[in-house]
């Protein structure tokens, strides 16, 4: 389980990073009569479009810096706190599983000390076997919110990358369908006439 989850944070970062330092170069061919060589110029492209290029390439990069940051250059506040509501709730659970394990870890270190005594008279009634287990239990959960801690910053940077990435586009509720009725044109005899006719036309405003 964990060496899956290891597995999809590793594609996922290299998902982004591959995404922000690719840099696709558009061109076009353009024949020049000095000689017989053909040479190829590359498209000049307006300030607009480069800005808008580079703009996923400065969110992830802030992100990576601190995250959240990406998201505000993107300005999508209302992001921010569910960034750090994710690390919060993370770092609390990686918090009880440690302190546990060390307390389990403990127990298990004098009861391999001095066979048959118990440090903390609450575990006296776990088995040595027992108090293994159960340490090994609050290990594994602590790893895996370590996992879970690097995933998540990793799904922030691909937030903060879509973000830009789509942020020319327009998704705003400025989105209209219409549907009208149609007079379609039949033809009787070969001759084109106008017949009503049962249709409708949809339009779809963007």
């Amino acid at each position: 389980m964990t060496g899956r989850i290891t597995l999809f944070v590793i594609l996922l970062c290299l998902f982004v990073q591959s995404e922000v330092f690719s840099q696709d170069s558009d061109t076009i061919s353009a024949p020049r009569t000095g000689g017989s060589r053909t040479t190829v110029n590359e498209v000049v492209k307006d300030s607009a479009r480069l800005a808008a290029e580079e703009r996923p390439r400065i969110a992830v990069r802030k992100s990576a810096i601190l995250p959240g940051l990406g998201q505000i250059y993107n300005k999508r506040w209302w992001k921010v706190p569910l960034v750090y509501g994710g690390f919060i709730g993370i770092g609390l659970v990686f918090e009880f599983n440690q302190r546990y394990y060390q307390i389990f870890l403990k127990e298990a270190q004098y009861r391999e000390l001095n066979p048959g005594k118990s440090q903390n008279p609450l575990f006296a009634q776990y088995s040595r076997e027992g108090i293994i287990s159960i340490k090994d239990s609050y290990r594994r959960n602590r790893d895996l919110s370590i996992l879970a801690g690097i995933g998540f910053y990793a799904i922030q940077l691909i937030d903060a990358y879509v973000d830009a990435k789509f942020f020319r586009f327009d998704i705003s509720d400025d989105l209209s369908l219409k549907i009208e009725p149609l007079i379609q044109s039949g033809t009787i005899y070969n001759a084109s006439v106008s017949s009503p006719g049962i249709g409708f036309k949809v339009k779809l405003a963007l």
